[in-house]
């Protein structure tokens, strides 16, 4: 008899604190040790490129500042998408939801009544709230009535979002003696203001964003549409079987994960951009996605998710100004996510190595 090894996964019962918080950090530093060997052999040397960015951008008051800024379309965006995977329902197309919420807010300020201020705000937050459910919605309705698969549509519709707006910002929208495309400045008084905690200057938008996922916490925990939400997502047969509408729920869910994503567009608008520019989503919608995912669908780790990412976005340009290339900077990016991601896979599942006797 000889003995074989047979390899196979098993999904973990429980998952505990510390194992996430060790396999996420391991993730982490072996990502920073591929990345490091990338770094110095383009010639630059990786630890005075990681101190750099810890210094510039997680840990200066202007560096956090940006990145709190930065993370803004990415929480809304992420809020968005969680929104829907927790129904079991994959919506591909925040970017384009985005672009569209853009589009209709920027249409109320460009041409709508004269309305500033907190009035004015709030009515082009509305505006790219509408537009991006409105243009979820146009998925939502083929997936609930004829069982349209929505990853298809949701992905189909990003592009022609994306080139509608890159249409209005190149033409009838673009500002005068300009090469790039964008629209006029948001008038001052809509801007998203900052408040001053010590030495940083925080935007009013990350409070909002606190605000949104403990509202969709509270209405998983306690609401009965939060409940149908799951009992849908468990098992579509026994929800039916208790009288739940299923068609409802999924025209709801895609609306508001949308509108959500438009919210992101009002977001980089009227707090960081304060103007629409042609590719102003900069993907936006699909790192939400892997936001998403690694948040595990809590709606207080995905806005601390989307904070981190949004400083590892910024990091690029203080990478290349230490003479790394700007591909080796993107890629980093690239290499941090996918760690982290298989590291999570590791959170979720464990290696199990069973001998069986062989004659």
């Amino acid at each position: 008899m000889s003995a074989m090894n047979k390899f196979r996964f098993e999904k973990r019962e429980k998952q505990s604190a510390l194992r996430t918080l060790i396999i996420t950090a391991v993730s982490v530093l072996l990502a920073l040790v591929c990345c490091g060997i990338l770094i110095f052999s383009v010639g630059s040397k990786p630890l005075k490129v990681y101190e750099t960015m810890l210094t510039q951008v997680f840990l200066s008051p202007t560096g956090i500042k940006n990145m709190l800024r930065s993370s803004l379309p990415l929480m809304f965006c992420g809020l968005g998408v969680a929104l829907t995977f927790k129904m079991n329902l994959n919506n591909i197309g925040a970017e384009g939801q985005y672009a569209a919420g853009v589009i209709a807010g920027g249409a109320f300020v460009l041409f709508g009544p004269d309305i500033e201020g907190v009035p004015g705000m709030i009515i082009t937050a509305l505006c790219c709230f509408l537009g991006g459910a409105i243009w979820a919605l146009i998925c939502a309705i083929p997936k609930a009535y004829w069982g349209v698969n929505e990853s298809i549509t949701t992905l189909m519709m990003n592009y022609i979002a994306l080139m509608i707006l890159a249409y209005l910002c190149l033409g009838p929208w673009k500002m005068p003696r300009q090469n790039t495309g964008m629209t006029e400045r948001i008038p001052r008084s809509m801007d998203i203001p900052e408040i001053m905690i010590g030495d940083i200057q925080i935007s009013v938008g990350v409070f909002i964003g606190i605000i949104v996922a403990a509202l969709i916490y509270c209405a998983y925990k306690y609401t009965t549409g939060g409940y149908q939400l799951t009992v849908i997502s468990k098992s579509p047969k026994s929800a039916q079987y208790a009288g739940i509408s299923i068609k409802k729920n999924i025209l709801m869910v895609m609306s508001l994960s949308g509108g959500l994503a438009g919210l992101a567009g009002f977001m980089q608008y009227a707090g960081v951009a304060h103007r629409i520019v042609e590719n102003m989503p900069n993907n936006a919608g699909y790192t939400a996605i892997v936001i998403a995912y690694l948040s595990r669908l809590n709606p207080f780790t995905v806005v601390v998710v989307s904070i981190l990412f949004g400083g590892l976005q910024n990091s690029t340009a203080y990478v290349q100004s230490l003479g790394v290339p700007s591909q080796i900077a993107t890629m980093m990016q690239g290499v941090i996510m996918i760690f982290v991601i298989a590291g999570d896979f590791f959170q979720r599942y464990r290696l199990v190595i069973a001998k069986e006797g062989k004659a």
